[in-house]
């Protein structure tokens, strides 16, 4: 929910989401991000993961552009924040 309403997902951005909320605080690599939601044979299709990541934060956050939640972390991966 935001701010009172049902946000819709889609199973993979749930998994992406659930992933980075289980692991909160931590940074995960593009790698280990693509291998757990999409399977080994994605490990390399880093623009996967920023579509999804954008989708995401368009969704959840208060303001996509300056992210709270679902923070970059340039050249290694992302982590999800306070």
């Amino acid at each position: 929910r935001k701010k009172g309403e049902i946000i819709k997902l889609t199973t993979t951005e749930f998994s992406l989401l659930a992933l980075l909320a289980k692991n909160h605080g931590r940074v995960l690599t593009h790698q280990f991000i693509l291998k757990e939601v999409w399977g080994y044979g994605y490990v390399e299709q880093t623009q996967y993961l920023r579509v999804f990541i954008a989708q995401l934060r368009k969704k959840i956050e208060d303001n996509p552009a300056n992210p709270a939640l679902l923070i970059t972390e340039s050249g290694i991966g992302y982590r999800f924040g306070d």
